[in-house]
């Protein structure tokens, strides 16, 4: 398992420009023939916060938590959710939907995910605009916590990079797997502490949803943005979640290692 993730570093590094290139033309193409280009990247997300904010602060009164607007913690959450969730979705059907470069002998296919994963990072970018332009609007502080969200952007990539290699090499055999996977996300959506402080949950059920790697990232970002809490606060999470990263990522290379043979026969 170990050999099969160094070689995948190494693959990794030997083609960071066709990664880089395939990424800028994903992200082009998702906007071809649209009179507004890429400002749709801003639109989305603005026109998703603002539902939610109405209908959770509007609709159910939701009042601000621990004395931080209801729009801005609920955006700290949704931007880490949404890149992960694009990521996972993005790389589970890169493999089935590249059928062209998979019978290309001298393409490595283990870098389709990376390219979902870099161009993602675009919209994830607006997402953050978007969070930090809702903060200053209204007049919080400014701190030097905010670099810290690279930790916990490397943390998503991470744990999703890990997930989204396992999704694209089984995906390929058993067609369901892009079912299941939305299933999950959506279950996972819900299931997250995005909209709602897991705080007002029993003690048990709490260390029952801290299990979710994802709450890591989440609870980061927020404490990145809103609380400035250095992560090394947390060294039992932070030893929990990278270990789920470390297992994760071991299994997703081996198991797109075993199968990478026989995706040309199969597609």
């Amino acid at each position: 398992m170990i050999g099969s993730f160094f070689r995948f570093v190494k693959i990794i590094f030997a083609q960071r420009q066709l990664i880089l290139s395939m990424a800028k033309r994903e992200i082009s193409s998702q906007y071809a023939g649209s009179l507004l280009g890429f400002v749709w990247t801003f639109i989305n997300p603005l026109i998703m916060i603002t539902v939610y904010w109405f209908v959770f602060s509007v609709g159910f009164r939701v009042t601000p938590m621990q004395d931080v607007p209801f729009v801005v913690w609920l955006t700290a959450g949704l931007a880490p959710w949404f890149a992960f969730s694009t990521i996972i979705h993005g790389s589970t059907s890169s493999v089935v939907t590249n059928t062209n470069l998979i019978k290309k002998t001298l393409f490595h296919s283990e870098i389709l995910p990376v390219i979902k994963m870099v161009s993602s990072l675009f919209a994830h970018t607006a997402f953050l605009i978007i969070l930090i332009g809702l903060m200053l609007f209204q007049h919080m502080s400014i701190s030097m916590y905010y670099f810290q969200f690279f930790y916990y952007l490397f943390c998503l990539c991470a744990l999703a990079l890990g997930i989204g290699w396992a999704l694209a090499a089984l995906n390929v055999f058993f067609r369901d797997v892009a079912q299941v996977v939305e299933a999950v996300l959506q279950i996972g959506f819900w299931g997250t502490p995005i909209f709602w402080d897991i705080a007002i949950m029993p003690e048990k059920v709490q260390f029952v949803l801290k299990l979710n790697p994802v709450y890591y990232i989440i609870q980061g970002y927020r404490e990145s943005f809103i609380y400035f809490t250095p992560f090394w606060h947390h060294p039992g999470q932070t030893l929990y979640f990278w270990t789920v990263v470390v297992m994760s990522t071991l299994v997703g290379t081996e198991i797109f290692r075993r199968l990478k043979p026989q995706f040309a026969d199969v597609l």
